[in-house]
């Protein structure tokens, strides 16, 4: 389906577009289970860190390389296909006779075959797989020894199975979704990381913290086995639970085998589209992990990237995926009914709801990088440095990150798949090219380079990404947006300079201050900065009469009550 539309007036500044009841209670679901899996996914990250190591760790540059590989798989083969197709396409076909329940069991079968033979031949290759994402290095550090190499490989044959249970898992998940029903595909990953924390747990009680294992040298078939094993076993339990779910949906699964008729020829038509812009990442992501491995054993690496890349995640996906998730919903039946205006109008308040939360983030997380980088590198300041200059390169791309999210997901409503395509091609390019230059830094800053290049390289996106939408979709409030983006920023000035001052008090970048004493005193920093800070930004805003903030406050103080 192709929609064009023309120009529209800007909206008053100071309206704000009435949100349903089930679309804030669907937004509040999402978002409170997603905060409780990711509070227990950095559990499981701090665990992970003072067990085999962050900064400097060769043996969890092996795990992250191996644990990584079945996530980047997933998202080429399944991840952006099934999020951004499915959606739309079950919204469309819950309006034939039987509900979409055809559809479904033909998708669902569909996609659990063709995930077991691709999860079998990923793990087959391992091997080629590792190599392909390894830099080489010396004995001395800086780069994958061949030991290095073998402990990655010996990771990954244990977690590439894991790519049929993420497929899955956000199969069935996107088919509740689509059928209104939030819950389970956010509570879900809470169990995953239960099961991975025991074996964590486990793992120290036998073999010892980050001291005994961040050397390849130590690891025999039995750390190997308990933490690869209980990595995989808790993405596992992750799918299962969702099939208790599926009767609450409505549905009645029935394997069905003639995948012809139900509009999968639609679907893998739109796909194509969505399978070429994930490949396109997937290659930027092969240069950024090579370059990073240059660092590996000397420097923040591999895994200080992914352990940033957490810390990043963590606002987005508790606010912008929660959000976005269930106003996609609903872009995706105001455009298969052909409303304009209510896909314009879902984009505008998507956008300023998630600007007005994401802004707070990005200052508070810049202000707390050093106390929070302190929870996971333990070894010295040097390495709390690291981290900390990792994730506050990361973070000034959240906001644009989170608005690219946004804005991908109108075109997918708009059954659009090739634009986003076009811009993910132009985003891979420019990063490539930035990554590339990263080789040229001094081996302590390469994961730092890494971390702001996908930042500038994102914020590019967001503007191609927003001018291309306004071209398709017609104004969503661009000026308004300004006005209010700018707000935020002001305000989430003022909130970063009392929260300085609060972090020089406590002496948060100094090796010997309260906040860099222990994990309980860095944890204590970053709640009390994060209170004192989310004060001042509300406290601007209002000042300010932001209608958003006004509307946002009366929302969750109206929640708390009931």
């Amino acid at each position: 389906m192709t929609i064009a539309a023309g120009p529209e007036p800007e909206p008053d500044d100071a309206a704000v577009p009435p949100r349903s009841p089930g679309l804030g209670r669907a937004s509040a679901i999402l978002a409170s289970g997603t905060l409780v899996s990711r509070l227990l996914g950095f559990v499981k990250a701090i665990v992970l860190a003072g067990t085999i190591g962050v900064i400097g760790s060769a043996a969890g540059d092996a795990f992250a390389i191996g644990n990584q590989l079945p996530n980047n798989i997933y998202v080429l083969i399944a991840g952006g296909i099934l999020g951004a197709i499915l959606v739309p396409q079950i919204v469309r076909a819950g309006l034939h006779a039987d509900g979409g329940a055809a559809f479904i069991n033909k998708i669902v079968t569909l996609g659990a075959s063709v995930f077991v033979v691709i999860a079998i031949l990923a793990t087959l290759a391992a091997p080629l797989l590792v190599r392909l994402y390894a830099q080489s290095g010396g004995e001395a550090g800086g780069g994958f020894t061949p030991a290095g190499i073998a402990l990655a490989t010996a990771f990954a044959y244990w977690c590439l199975p894991q790519v049929l249970f993420y497929a899955l898992y956000s199969l069935l998940g996107e088919v509740l979704n689509a059928r209104k029903v939030f819950g389970p595909f956010t509570w879900a990953p809470a169990v995953n990381n239960v099961v991975a924390i025991v074996g964590l747990l486990v793992f120290a009680y036998l073999f010892g913290g980050a001291a005994d294992n961040n050397s390849v040298a130590v690891w025999d078939l039995g750390r190997i086995t308990l933490l690869g094993a209980s990595t995989t076993l808790g993405v596992a339990a992750q799918t299962l639970v969702l099939v208790l779910f599926w009767k609450r949906a409505g549905l009645k699964f029935r394997p069905d085998f003639r995948w012809r008729g139900v509009g999968l020829r639609r679907t893998g038509k739109s796909a194509g589209w969505v399978f070429g812009m994930f490949l396109a990442t997937q290659v930027a992501g092969v240069f950024q992990v090579n370059v990073a491995s240059t660092a590996t054993g000397a420097a923040a690496s591999v895994s200080a990237l992914n352990n940033a890349w957490l810390i990043f995640m963590l606002p987005h996906s508790v606010i912008a995926v929660s959000i976005a998730t269930a106003y996609f919903t609903r872009m995706s039946s105001h455009a298969s009914s052909g409303n304009l205006a209510g896909v314009r109008e879902d984009v505008g308040s998507s956008l300023r709801v998630i600007g007005l939360f994401i802004t707070f983030a990005s200052a508070a997380l810049i202000v707390v990088a050093f106390p929070f980088a302190r929870v996971f590198a333990v070894t010295g300041f040097a390495d709390v440095s690291a981290m900390a200059f990792v994730i506050m390169a990361f973070v000034v791309g959240l906001v644009p990150f989170s608005a690219v999210f946004v804005m991908q997901r109108a075109f997918y409503a708009l059954d659009d798949t090739r634009t986003p395509f076009l811009i993910e091609v132009t985003r891979s390019t420019l990063f490539i090219a930035g990554a590339l230059s990263c080789t040229l830094l001094p081996v302590e800053w390469v994961a730092a380079g890494l971390a702001l290049v996908t930042a500038t390289v994102g914020t590019v996106q967001a503007t191609i990404t927003f001018v291309l939408l306004r071209r398709r979709l017609g104004s969503f409030g661009g000026r308004a947006l300004l006005r209010r983006h700018v707000q935020y920023l002001f305000a989430a000035l003022a909130a970063a300079i009392v929260g300085g001052g609060i972090l020089v008090l406590l002496g948060g970048l100094t090796s010997d201050g309260f906040a860099q004493a222990t994990l309980a005193s860095a944890m204590v920093t970053i709640a009390v900065i994060g209170a004192g800070m989310a004060s001042v930004y509300l406290g601007v805003l209002f000042l300010m009469k932001n209608a958003d903030a006004a509307s946002a406050l009366s929302t969750a103080t109206a929640r708390l009550r009931r």
